[in-house]
C-alpha cells in the first residue's frame, strides 16, 4: 500500500528515460516490477529506508529488481548508521573491514572481497555486546559497549587493595567491585579489559611480567565465570579508535609518559618503547605550586586538576607566550573563581622543558623522534611510513596545542625525508580514547569469537599471551 500510495504521487515525474536510467543502473531488468518499475531509483531507496530493515529484507523475495536493490550497500549503510550505536560511519566501516579477522591482525591484507553490509548488519544485530573496563594509568572507566561512552569510574586495578598483596587477589578485588558498580553478573556477557601499558623493555624479565599480568587478568576474571575475555594493551585500543591499525601512540598517563610503535596492532618492543619520567601527576604537581606562589587557595588537588583541564594550553612558540597577555578565569563548583595567567601554558611546558620543573629526562618531542628514527631504521616490511601517524592518549595529552607544538617539533629535529609525511592526532575521543578503541571491537560482527579468549582456551598449557 505504500508503494502504491508513492507511486501515485510520484508517478507524473517518470518518463521513459528515468525508466531507462535506471533499468541501467540496477544492471538487472526491472519488468518483473509492474507498475513501479518507471519509479526512480533514489525514490525506491527512500522508501526502502523508512520501511525500516526488516521489511526491507521481506521485499527481496518479491523480484530479481527489488532483490538487487535491497541488497545495495548504500540502504544497509543508512540502516547500521539509523539503527545501531556507533561513533560513525568511518569507523564501522574500518572495524569491518581491517579489524573483523581478530588478532593478530593479518600483515597483508591483500584484495579484499565485495562487503555485504546487509549481511554484516545482521551478523551485527547479534552481537551480545560486553563489558569495556580501561583500566588506565590514573582512573578506570568502565561501561557497557551499546552505551555512548562510560557509565563510572573508578580508581585503577594497579591501586586496588594492599599493594604488597598477590596481582591475583588484587584484580579479583578490583572486577568484583566494578560488576557490583554496574549491577551485572559477570557470566552474562564477554569483557574487554584495557591493560596499562608497563613493564617497557625487550628483555625476558620485562616479556615475563606481561605474560604474568595479562595471566592474572584471565584468571581472575575466569574465576568470576565470565564467558570470554579479551585483554588489549591501551596503547593498540587508542590506536583503533584512531582508524588506524599501525602508528606510535604517545600514551600521557598517571605517572609517565609511554612512546609505543604499533605495526599491525602489535607492539613492537624490539624497535622500542621510549618512557619519559612525565606524567599527569606532575603537570598538575607544578600548577598546584606555582598557585599556592600566587596566593591562590584551593580546597583539593581535583580543584588543581580541573583548573589543568579547564585553563592550560600549549604554546607552540613558549618563548613569543611570555610576552602575551594570557590571563583568563574559570568558576570551580564550590569554590569560586580562580584565574591564571602565565601558568595556563608554563603547565604544559615541562612536557618539553623537563627541567623547569626539575626533571632531568628528555623531552617528550625528542623522545618521540627517537622512537620515530628507530622506527625508520628499522626498515620493517609492508608500509615504509607505518610509523608517521602519531596518536596521542590520556587526559592530559587533550591539552590544546599539544599537538600542533608536537608537530612544530619533530619538523626540527627531524631529517626533511624522514619527517614528511607525519601526521599528529589529538585523542580522537579524548580521555576515553582507548574505552572507544575497546567499544569498536566489541561490536564488530564476528566478536566475540577472534578476539576473545575463553576458559577453555586459557587452560591449555601451550596457550600464548603476548601484547
Amino acid at each position: 500500500m505504500m508503494l502504491r500510495k508513492v507511486w501515485e504521487v510520484m508517478s507524473w515525474r517518470s518518463n521513459s528515460s528515468s525508466s531507462s536510467s535506471s533499468s541501467q543502473e540496477l544492471g538487472v531488468s526491472r519488468s518483473d516490477m509492474g507498475e513501479f518499475e518507471k519509479l526512480p531509483n533514489d525514490i525506491l531507496m527512500q522508501i526502502l529506508k523508512l520501511l525500516g530493515p526488516k521489511e526491507a529484507a521481506k521485499l527481496s523475495v518479491v523480484c530479481k529488481a527489488l532483490r538487487f536493490l535491497v541488497s545495495d550497500n548504500r540502504l544497509w549503510v543508512h540502516f547500521l548508521q539509523t539503527h545501531q550505536s556507533e561513533p560513525s560511519w568511518d569507523s564501522l566501516f574500518f572495524a569491518e573491514t581491517t579489524l573483523s579477522a581478530g588478532y593478530p591482525l593479518p600483515a597483508f591484507l591483500g584484495q579484499r572481497s565485495h562487503l555485504s553490509f546487509k549481511h554484516i548488519y545482521g551478523q551485527r544485530a547479534q552481537v551480545p555486546g560486553s563489558i569495556i573496563i580501561d583500566g588506565g594509568s590514573g582512573y578506570c572507566k568502565f561501561g557497557w559497549s551499546k552505551y555512548a561512552c562510560p557509565s563510572g569510574r573508578s580508581a585503577t586495578f594497579l591501586e586496588f587493595g594492599n599493594i604488597e598483596s598477590p596481582t591475583y587477589t588484587r584484580l579479583r578485588h578490583f572486577f568484583a567491585t566494578i560488576y557490583d558498580r554496574m549491577q551485572v553478573k559477570p557470566n552474562k556477557q564477554p569483557v574487554i579489559v584495557s591493560i596499562p601499558i608497563c613493564h617497557y623493555d625487550d628483555t625476558e624479565s620485562a616479556k615475563a611480567s606481561r605474560r604474568q599480568l595479562k595471566e592474572a587478568i584471565y584468571a581472575s576474571l575466569f574465576d568470576m565465570h565470565v564467558p570470554a575475555v579479551c585483554a588489549v594493551n591501551q596503547a593498540t585500543l587508542a590506536l583503533y579508535a584512531a582508524k588506524r591499525t599501525s602508528g606510535i601512540v604517545v600514551n600521557i598517563g598517571f605517572q609517565v609518559t609511554s612512546i609505543v610503535p604499533i605495526l599491525n596492532g602489535k607492539v613492537l618492543c624490539k624497535v622500542g618503547v621510549e618512557v619519559v619520567g612525565l606524567g599527569a601527576l606532575k603537570l598538575t604537581g607544578l600548577l598546584r605550586e606555582k598557585m599556592q606562589l600566587n596566593n591562590l587557595n584551593f580546597q583539593s588537588l581535583y580543584t588543581v586538576r580541573t583548573l589543568k583541564e579547564k585553563l592550560c594550553y600549549v604554546a607552540l612558540d613558549y618563548e613569543a607566550e611570555l610576552s602575551k597577555d594570557t590571563q583568563a578565569s574559570f568558576e570551580a563548583v564550590g569554590e569560586g573563581w580562580f584565574t591564571l595567567s602565565k601558568e595556563r601554558f608554563q603547565t604544559a611546558e615541562i612536557l618539553f622543558q623537563p627541567h623547569l620543573a626539575g626533571v632531568q629526562a628528555m623531552g617528550l618531542h625528542q623522545a618521540i623522534a627517537l622512537c620515530v628514527e628507530h622506527c625508520h631504521a628499522a626498515e620493517l616490511a609492508g608500509d615504509t611510513d607505518w610509523y608517521k601517524t602519531v596518536v596521542l592518549s590520556g587526559g592530559t595529552a587533550c591539552l590544546p596545542g599539544l599537538a600542533e607544538r608536537i608537530e612544530k617539533e619533530l619538523q626540527a629535529l627531524l631529517p626533511p625525508y624522514v619527517f614528511s609525511g607525519i601526521k599528529v592526532i589529538p585523542p580522537p575521543y579524548g580521555a576515553d580514547t582507548p574505552w572507544f578503541g575497546a567499544k569498536i571491537i566489541s561490536n564488530l560482527s564476528t566478536f566475540p569469537g577472534p578476539w576473545c579468549v575463553t576458559k577453555k582456551q586459557f587452560q591449555k598449557p601451550r596457550l600464548s599471551l603476548t601484547w
